[in-house]
Formats: structure tokens, C-alpha cells, sequence
């Protein structure tokens, strides 16, 4: 029996051991670094940040369980905590795996735009966001207390070490419009980097926000996540112009039944000399950033 006491110690510390040194060496590589992975969850959007000092926001959740695949990929297995979840809007494709990702994570803050939708996905949601919200507890989780809020203009979200998210859209209360067009739009800023984040935006609030520039918002950004999967719907020539990406992120399903990423689409982002980069050809899309240089993965 005192062997065998013996012998679970030293496995126990060994355990611990090895925990410590993935710990320090993932700190080590995250150190002044801020990652935005576009995560591969099939035809819907999934984008998971993780600032330099750690902390981590995940933006929709794609259609299904494809999420907690790809976020066991991009975190450490003993982190079971998301710092910020935003909802985009809310469509099955971007928020069908949200459910599972608050089932199994500690999350600090909820936002979305205030659009409610249709499908069983987005009432179990909001079910589970509200019971969080008052502390109750949750499956295996310790109860915890979730903040939500309404996405805004204006709004920061402040990550640390210099990572700020700029909520951009929507301006108002958004009561009335269709999910798409509710979409929270928002830009990721880091140093000298910045990605544009637009969910489903179609063209007209694409339009509207070129129009805000003359207020002192600037669209201008490294990377655009491509609206709406790239549907003919979004990713105008004027906004394409505007923003001048260096890059342009198409999350989508291979094959899908939509047609996605539309051929006038690719043809105008080619036209102003963004690199494409796409989920269905490509699987996970990786940022690494300084915040003066950026490389892809």
C-alpha cells in the first residue's frame, strides 16, 4: 500500500510537472503576440482571439459541434474559460455551436446585437445565457456569473497589452431588421494591425458605414472578413475599395449548396489585389501579430 501511495505521488507530480512546463512554454509563444484564428467549421463563421496577455474572445460559433473541435486546437486542453462570446446575429450558421461552447466553458461576457432568431439553436442560447446571467448552475460547471450586453457603436473591448476590439455597427437599436442586416460589425486593432469583422452585413450597411468615414471612422484594415460567406449579397466594390485589405477571409463550406464564395465576389477582391485566403481550401486560417507585422498561417 505505502509503494502504491508512493507511486500515485510521484505520477501526480510528474502530471503537474508537465502541466507547468506546456503552461510556461504556451505563455512563452503568446508573449506580445495577438492571434485571430478563423476557425474550419464548415459553412458558418468562427473567429477565436487570443491577446498577448491571454485573454480570449471567440466571435460566432459556426453551424454545429465543429467549434469545440477547432477551439481544442487553438487552446490548451486545461483552459476551460473564454474571456468575451460575441453573437454576431443570430443565424444557425453562426451561432449553432454557441450552446455547446457555454456548456462547456466559463465565459465573462456576453454581447449581441438584440435581434432575436428562429432557429432552437439561438432559444437555447439565449435559455443558457440567461440562466448563467443569474448565476444558476450549469452541467458540470461550478455556477458562474455571466454579464450580457447589446453590442453597440462605440463600444471597446478592451483585451489588454494594446488588443482592442471597436464595435462599429449597430449604431442604433436595431428592433425592426432582419438578422443579417443587425449583424455586429466590428475591427480588431493591434498596434499598426487591424482586421475587419462584418459578420452578414449586406451591401446597404456597408454602405452605411463608408458613409461614416467622413465622421472619423476608418474602415482601412489588413484583413476583411469576407461578408456572408462570400454571397453576392455583400463585399461591394466601393466597400472593398475602401477598406483595402490585404487579405480577405472567406469562411465557408466546401461544396455547399449556396454557391459560396460567389465568382463576382473573388473576381472584385482579386480586382483590388487581396490575397483570398478560404476555410474549405485551406482549413483553419491563422493570424500571428506584434502589432507591426503579420503572418498567416
Amino acid at each position: 500500500m505505502r509503494i502504491y501511495k508512493i507511486r500515485l505521488v510521484i505520477l501526480v507530480v510528474l502530471l503537474l510537472g508537465a502541466t507547468l512546463s506546456l503552461y510556461a512554454v504556451f505563455r512563452e509563444e503568446r508573449s506580445g503576440i495577438l492571434t485571430v484564428a478563423f476557425l474550419n467549421v464548415g459553412q458558418g463563421d468562427a473567429i477565436f482571439i487570443d491577446a498577448p496577455n491571454g485573454n480570449q474572445m471567440l466571435i460566432d460559433g459556426g453551424p454545429g459541434k465543429a467549434v469545440l473541435r477547432e477551439l481544442s486546437k487553438v487552446m490548451p486542453f486545461y483552459d476551460r474559460s473564454i474571456d468575451v462570446v460575441i453573437a454576431t446575429h443570430a443565424d444557425q450558421d453562426h451561432v449553432g455551436g454557441l450552446p455547446d461552447v457555454l456548456k462547456k466553458y466559463k465565459i465573462g461576457l456576453f454581447l449581441e446585437p438584440g435581434v432575436p432568431g428562429e432557429s432552437s439553436s439561438y432559444n437555447e442560447l439565449e435559455k443558457i445565457v440567461a440562466e448563467k446571467s443569474q448565476g444558476l448552475t450549469l452541467g458540470n460547471l461550478e455556477g458562474e456569473t455571466l454579464k450580457k450586453i447589446l453590442a453597440r457603436r462605440g463600444m471597446e473591448i478592451d483585451l489588454g497589452d494594446g488588443a482592442i476590439l471597436q464595435v462599429i455597427f449597430p449604431d442604433r437599436d436595431p428592433a425592426g431588421m432582419d438578422t443579417n442586416m443587425a449583424s455586429v460589425v466590428a475591427k480588431m486593432i493591434y498596434g499598426e494591425n487591424e482586421f475587419l469583422l462584418t459578420g452578414d452585413s449586406p451591401i446597404a450597411i456597408e454602405n452605411y458605414l463608408v458613409s461614416l468615414e467622413s465622421q472619423g471612422q476608418t474602415l482601412a484594415s489588413d484583413v476583411l472578413k469576407v461578408g456572408h460567406h462570400g454571397s453576392k449579397t455583400s463585399t461591394s466594390q466601393q466597400f472593398v475599395s475602401v477598406v483595402s485589405p490585404e487579405y480577405a477571409i472567406i469562411s465557408v463550406g466546401k461544396d455547399n449548396r449556396y454557391g459560396h464564395p460567389n465568382q463576382e465576389i473573388l473576381d472584385t477582391l482579386n480586382n483590388f489585389g487581396a490575397k483570398i485566403l478560404r476555410t474549405d481550401q485551406s482549413g483553419r486560417i491563422v493570424f500571428k501579430s506584434d502589432g507591426l507585422n503579420l503572418e498567416v498561417k
